[in-house]
């Protein structure tokens, strides 16, 4: 059985570089045993998206500086392909936590 998580991924300034990062992160994770739920938003909705809880952690395309209290991965890679395993590494080391 697969181990739900949500993924809050955070985009540049709108939602289409999250809804890619959505995308690959719900294929590949898939892969490793994980039924993920995403919502993308941008940086300035983030603190209102992740007021909803029960997030596992945040995907971010953007720096977020502040601290909502969960776990934040650098996913750019996800969207320039130079980096995909190191952003699948630094997600499944969190959730895999979990």
């Amino acid at each position: 059985m697969a181990k739900h998580v949500k993924i809050c991924c955070v985009c540049g300034s709108g939602t289409v570089s999250s809804a890619m990062v959505a995308s690959k992160l719900r294929e590949k994770l898939a892969e490793h045993g994980y039924d993920v739920d995403t919502v993308e938003c941008s940086p300035i909705s983030a603190e209102s998206t992740l007021s909803a809880g029960g997030f596992s952690l945040m995907a971010c395309v953007s720096p977020v500086y502040q601290d909502f209290g969960v776990p934040k991965v650098n996913a750019v890679g996800m969207l320039t392909g130079l980096a995909e395993d190191q952003v699948l590494e630094d997600c499944l080391k969190i959730l895999d936590a979990e």
